[in-house]
């Protein structure tokens, strides 16, 4: 073959591979540490939402949240809805943990009694009925699976704010505590099939990456309880990533697990 004609069809093969990596069909993953998010002013609510995971996305404290945009407990929001997210926090007080009739597992873990639900926007939500404990809360957490840990928690980090454990395709996630599923979905960039859980007022915990989802928003859980099967959604490996929050603060987790 002439040189000419052999140099022309490298090039056509060259052009063509871009073309075929740079098209719709390529979709490459980003995780959260790829990501620097800025907060807006107001943040209009999408189906599928909670105010829990509208305050988690943002680094929020979901009571703080409610108190600006005058939402109270149990915090119900509906598609369209406008919030604002930036508000002074000198002026909100927290609310007390409130005690609710308990019963207790053969673990130790305290599980609330009867809910009531209400739907909005596709989405149930619980309303009263929270479980918290009495006295110094948390009173237990374990580990949501075992497993080597890939990434520990970095204050410093802007965007990972959490752990990642790593596990296996289908593998059981348990509940790291009693609590009520608050948002479970897809939702949230990074996280891929997430679970969050309200321990009380002031706890929530995160549960992300999932290959299945097994609880839906509204139900309670209690610890130990298997919530999801870990997986790869959102990331580029099998692992679980693992976040534990008061009062809408990063906390590590590896303080906390026992």
């Amino acid at each position: 073959m002439p040189p000419i004609f052999l140099n022309a069809l490298i090039l056509l093969s060259i052009l063509w591979l871009t073309a075929c990596t740079s098209g719709g069909s390529y979709a490459p993953v980003i995780e959260r540490k790829a990501r620097v998010l800025v907060v807006p002013k107001t943040h209009s609510v999408v189906r599928g939402e909670t105010l829990f995971s509208i305050a988690w996305r943002y680094g929020l404290d979901f009571k703080g949240l409610g108190s600006a945009n005058k939402i109270n407990s149990p915090y119900l929001i509906y598609p369209g809805q406008k919030l604002r997210l930036r508000y002074s926090t000198s002026g909100h007080k927290k609310t007390p943990n409130k005690t609710v009739k308990q019963s207790v597992n053969k673990k130790g873990a305290e599980q609330s009694g009867s809910t009531k639900t209400k739907t909005t926007g596709g989405r149930s939500t619980v309303k009263n009925g929270s479980p918290s404990a009495t006295g110094r809360y948390p009173y237990r957490w374990q580990w949501p699976i075992k497993g080597k840990v890939l990434t520990s928690f970095s204050s410093a980090s802007a965007v990972h704010k959490g752990i990642d454990i790593k596990g296996k395709l289908g593998e059981s996630v348990h509940a790291a505590n009693s609590g009520k599923v608050v948002y479970a979905g897809s939702g949230l960039v990074g996280y891929g099939k997430l679970l969050i859980i309200k321990h009380n007022e002031q706890y929530l915990s995160a549960y992300g990456h999932n290959n299945k989802l097994l609880v839906k928003e509204g139900e309670l859980v209690k610890v130990g309880q298997r919530i999801a099967e870990v997986g790869d959604t959102g990331t580029h490996e099998v692992k679980l990533h693992f976040e534990i929050r008061r009062d809408g603060k990063p906390v590590n987790p590896l303080k906390i697990l026992k």
